[in-house]
């Protein structure tokens, strides 16, 4: 696994060309973008996905505990950061602490921005933000099968969370 490619890594030089080409030449790794908007240019995302291949990229929030919080200075553990505009920084600095990104909106990245006609888009980014990291990490990946206990999320026309249902039972707050 590729851990957030391009993030906290060095660049690429034509010279030297660093851990990204490695893991994009490496058929048995599976690469993680965090695709918030914040993090990677689009691009970066559509080059990435036809390099890699498909099925070869996971989504990723990179989440911080400052995801979901209004604007404003927190001390998450050690650190103090900045949330401006919904985008963490470490404190009084312009660099990034972490994303604030919610699977949706990685989700929603990922469609706007790959380059696919919707309904192509959004069956990759699904793949890509749920069975692709499943394939990673040895989890198994059977399906919706009557009389298993399922986790589904459940989009609406926005790309935005409906409902929730984990286990094979519907999360009470999530079902409107």
């Amino acid at each position: 696994m590729g851990t957030h490619l391009f993030n906290a890594m060095r660049p690429i030089d034509r010279r030297e060309p660093g851990p990204v080409i490695a893991l994009l030449e490496d058929s048995s790794v599976t690469v993680e973008l965090i695709t918030d908007g914040v993090h990677l240019d689009p691009a970066i995302y559509r080059h990435v996905t036809r390099s890699a291949g498909p099925d070869r990229v996971s989504l990723i929030t990179d989440a911080m505990a400052a995801t979901g919080m209004s604007d404003g200075r927190y001390l998450l553990g050690p650190v103090q950061v900045d949330v401006v505009d919904g985008v963490a920084f470490v404190g009084g600095t312009d660099t990034i602490a972490g994303s604030t990104a919610t699977m949706d909106r990685v989700v929603r990245f990922a469609v706007a921005h790959c380059g696919l006609p919707r309904d192509e888009a959004l069956q990759l980014a699904v793949r890509q933000a749920s069975l692709n990291p499943a394939r990673a990490l040895g989890l198994p990946c059977d399906g919706l099968i009557p009389g298993a206990a399922a986790d589904l999320v459940v989009l609406d026309a926005d790309l935005t969370v409906s409902a929730v249902m984990r286990r094979g039972v519907w999360e009470p707050e999530s079902v409107a």
